[in-house]
């Protein structure tokens, strides 16, 4: 085996592990092997890869790049070894696939039994969370993201553009009145969040500007679908994004308020990546079968 390989191999195993002592027991080695070996690459690259202290790892620019690269290679070795010894099958193959709870369920669930039907062999890992998920440290492949794009280190594509709306069910809106201004939000019960990026305001247009309006209510939850399930059954008003409550407000379980407000309350939506151009073959694959369904999606109305 080609040494560059072999040093791959421990230095993405050490950065996965976030210790050279845990990749080392891992691989059978002493951790001073593994340190020296680390030290032999940023010798031959002339760089700093890793920022080493008594506490934690942490990776420099060129570690991170190196880092995704290399991730990004060893897969690619690895699907062209299946598609070898398999006939040109990829058996085995997985995609990591990270998702809000509603997207999720919406978006990418009702399209994975015809993925499956052409693409029968690679399996598809899915985590449904409204959390932003670090695609490095929970080896993620794939990330829809609701929102701005902050890490410019990632490859991204653009799914649609989600319109958020405030919703209430008919039940509510008879007993506590449906608010016609935005100060009447004081006087409702609107449902939050709970996770960390989260916070207790609404953006709504007032007399042709934007406002964030401080909203309280009875729940905080840590996903949209536990907010949308509530606001169908009476207890508040909700902002959600158009393509998760656009079958109940077509049948009438919810009802929509404060829509000129609400206009102009956008957020797109993202598909995350690493690898770039050079992205293994099974991620490509998933992802070129999946944007056109998903940005089709998104265009319903």
């Amino acid at each position: 085996m080609d040494n560059r390989v072999w040093e791959m191999q421990v230095f993405v195993r050490v950065i996965e592990t976030g210790s050279f002592s845990e990749a080392a027991r891992q691989l059978l080695m002493s951790p001073s092997t593994v340190s020296k070996l680390i030290g032999r690459m940023e010798d031959r690259l002339g760089v700093r890869l890793v920022e080493r202290s008594t506490r934690r790892l942490s990776l420099t620019d060129e570690g991170r790049l190196l880092h995704e690269r290399g991730t990004a290679l060893l897969s690619d070795l690895h699907d062209i070894e299946q598609e070898v010894s398999q006939g040109g099958d990829i058996t085995g193959s997985t995609v990591r696939v990270n998702a809000s709870v509603a997207f999720g369920v919406l978006g990418v669930e009702p399209f994975l039994p015809e993925f499956w039907r052409r693409y029968s062999n690679i399996i598809v890992d899915m985590s449904l969370s409204d959390e932003i998920v670090d695609l490095y440290l929970d080896r993620t492949d794939v990330a829809f993201r609701v929102g701005p794009l902050t890490d410019s280190s990632l490859t991204s594509r653009k799914v649609g553009t989600a319109r958020r709306m405030i919703v209430a069910a008919p039940g509510y809106l008879e007993q506590h009145g449906v608010p016609e201004k935005i100060e009447d939000l004081d006087h409702h019960n609107c449902l939050g969040f709970n996770f960390r990026r989260a916070a207790p305001i609404w953006p709504l247009r007032d007399g042709g500007r934007i406002v964030d309006r401080l909203i309280s209510g009875s729940l905080l939850a840590n996903n949209g679908e536990t907010v949308r399930r509530m606001a169908v059954a009476g207890a508040g008003l909700a902002r959600l994004g158009d393509y998760h409550v656009r079958d109940d407000v077509e049948a009438g379980r919810l009802t929509e308020v404060l829509a000129d407000a609400g206009h102009g309350d956008v957020e797109d939506i993202h598909a995350l990546y690493l690898g770039g151009t050079r992205m293994p073959y099974r991620i490509r694959v998933f992802l070129d079968f999946m944007m056109p369904k998903l940005q089709e999606f998104m265009k319903r109305r």
